[in-house]
């Protein structure tokens, strides 16, 4: 599958396949979840809310290998070269082209899968003060190294807003001040593509993304329930 551009419209190209885009809204529903549940201390909510994200972080970063081309951290994982060079052009008022993540862009997607996979991943290991909630794997710990777990899975949240909120800001200042629509793509799917920038990129079926899940379920929830039976 590929991103031709929509009939009558040559200038737009697909760069975000469904997989992606469902991955980005879902996620931003678990992580909102997660957030108030926890602070309300809904946690017959916040546990499941927390193991369904850590599938789709866990999806996601296997995405990031085998997924479409503008989904892969070989197309957005820059080297520190391209990402200061593409610093310096921050303060010009135009807006620029990427078919995918920005170099700075693609940095910050690493980051934020790198927390929330540790704050997923203290939250499997943590339990609740009195004990009557606890994350799946925390039975292979002491209830001390529980409760640290859980003391560090709620400092992490701190990480987690800076990381929101730059995230946030970053999508305000490429809007208003460079003139360029980052969030109707990740909607769409579609955005432009100026004449000299090469064939689009290279989408792949969303039958490889369903697999996808389906090992990333099966790693994460099977590994829950396999230490269950075994450990």
């Amino acid at each position: 599958m590929t991103g031709e551009g929509k009939a009558g419209d040559p200038s737009k190209v697909r760069i975000w396949d469904r997989p992606t885009r469902v991955f980005h809204w879902v996620l931003v529903v678990l992580v909102v979840v997660c957030f108030l549940s926890g602070r309300n201390g809904r946690f017959d909510v916040h546990i499941p809310a927390g193991q369904a994200l850590l599938v789709l972080v866990a999806a996601r970063i296997l995405w990031g290998f085998v997924g479409s081309e503008p989904s892969r951290f070989r197309s957005f994982v820059r080297p520190v070269s391209e990402i200061a060079a593409y610093v310096r052009t921050l303060g010009k008022r135009a807006p620029g082209y990427h078919a995918g993540h920005n170099p700075l862009g693609g940095l910050s997607v690493v980051a934020m899968l790198l927390v929330l996979l540790l704050q997923a991943g203290l939250g499997v290991f943590a339990v609740e003060v009195d004990g009557l909630y606890e994350g799946p794997l925390s039975f292979l710990v002491s209830y001390e190294a529980a409760r640290r777990s859980a003391e560090l899975h709620a400092m992490v949240v701190d990480g987690l807003l800076i990381l929101v909120g730059l995230h946030l800001a970053a999508l305000l200042f490429h809007r208003i001040y460079k003139r360029e629509r980052l969030v109707k793509p990740m909607v769409t799917g579609w955005a432009s593509h100026p004449p000299g920038q090469g064939p689009a990129p290279r989408l792949v079926s969303d039958w490889r993304a369903l697999l996808v899940l389906a090992v990333a379920a099966a790693l994460i929830l099977g590994g829950f329930e396999l230490a269950w039976r075994f450990l």
